[in-house]
């Protein structure tokens, strides 16, 4: 049931294993020297940002890939936005760093290529061009990426208005068909792992920033993949923001240049981080999640009883959805068997 617990513990112990079992290959150029602790693999990721070891980067995701970290496209998002972080921060030796990542299982390549994309350096187009032939393998991923049919890391498809009454109605009754998709990053648990990897990776405002304009989500009473999503960001924002005072910073300082929906979330955040009161957060969060799974989205609800639309009309939207094999009444939720990221999964085991 939940999907929300721990924050990211996870993603420092993800990197805690693989700089793990990269160290010891480090320490054997070094001349043998003995590892570090686990506690000092822990603060040195969560010191990065303050004291970057970019030239490590290659080592790190070749550990990652030998331990095939990169298998699964959907837990290995934090790893991705690092990748890209640093890519982003040391533009000057993107090049060759690149280079000595590029040598990773073919399979595993197509990190790579997201990590570039994701960069947002000015010329990350030129160097998907000038790695596409040690990659041939992911040629049409590139090409795609070059071509603008595959989204970047600045292309998130952010919550806008909430609908209205017509609105509502108009999806409950199919009215107006599908429109056509902009090419965009649909908001998910994996978003959230890129962005806050990249945090790792940089200490900037900008994913943070990113990550802001997802909270709208955590006030979604129509789908159980935007609350999820907009519950993840409020409380990872909130629980790291506890022990990150730079972060809290951050958000006190974004709260007074956010639209009225985002701040009144982003307000909840500050407070609880000043509280210590993750722990409430998540509880409230578990629980209007199963309300929404077990009741169904509020649009769903507030049409049964809306005497605007009246019961002949209504009956009959529900027969067109039944022949159509729609019985959902057009608003379909996500309730099981989806997949979240491995943030979610380690989350809920706690």
């Amino acid at each position: 049931m939940a999907r929300l617990r721990g924050a990211m513990k996870w993603v420092f112990a993800l990197f805690a294993v693989a700089l793990a079992l990269a160290e010891p290959a480090a320490a054997a150029a070094r001349g043998g020297a003995a590892p570090p602790s686990s506690e000092a693999i822990l603060r040195w990721i969560n010191d990065y940002r303050h004291r970057p070891e970019p030239d490590r980067l290659p080592l790190l995701v070749n550990a990652l890939s030998q331990l095939q970290a990169f298998k699964d496209s959907e837990t290995c998002g934090a790893y991705i936005g690092f990748i890209a972080g640093v890519l982003s921060a040391n533009p000057a030796r993107a090049h060759v760093l690149i280079a000595k990542m590029v040598t990773i299982a073919p399979a595993d390549r197509w990190v790579l290529v997201r990590a570039i994309a994701y960069s947002g350096l000015p010329n990350w187009k030129d160097l998907l061009t000038a790695f596409a032939d040690r990659m041939p393998e992911r040629r049409d991923m590139i090409n795609r990426y070059l071509e603008g049919k595959l989204p970047t890391l600045d292309q998130i498809a952010y919550p806008t208005h909430k609908p209205g009454v017509l609105d509502k109605i108009k999806i409950a009754l199919k009215i107006g068909g599908p429109s056509k998709k902009k090419v965009a990053l649909d908001p998910s648990p994996q978003l959230i792992d890129v962005l806050w990897g990249y945090y790792l990776a940089t200490g900037t405002y900008k994913p943070i920033g990113q990550i802001i304009r997802l909270l709208p989500l955590a006030d979604d009473r129509d789908s159980v993949d935007n609350l999820t999503t907009g519950s993840a960001a409020k409380f990872t924002l909130a629980s790291n923001a506890v022990r990150d005072l730079q972060l809290l910073s951050m958000l006190k300082w974004a709260v007074k240049y956010q639209p009225k929906e985002t701040a009144k979330v982003l307000k909840d955040v500050i407070q609880t981080a000043e509280d210590v009161d993750t722990a409430d957060m998540r509880k409230q969060s578990l629980a209007e999640i199963e309300q929404l799974k077990q009741k169904g989205p509020n649009s769903k609800r507030e049409l049964t009883g809306m005497g605007e639309i009246g019961e002949g009309a209504l009956a009959v939207g529900c027969i067109v959805a039944a022949a159509a094999g729609q019985v959902e009444l057009g608003v379909p939720c996500v309730i099981g068997g989806a997949s979240y990221s491995a943030g979610m999964q380690y989350m809920s085991n706690q």
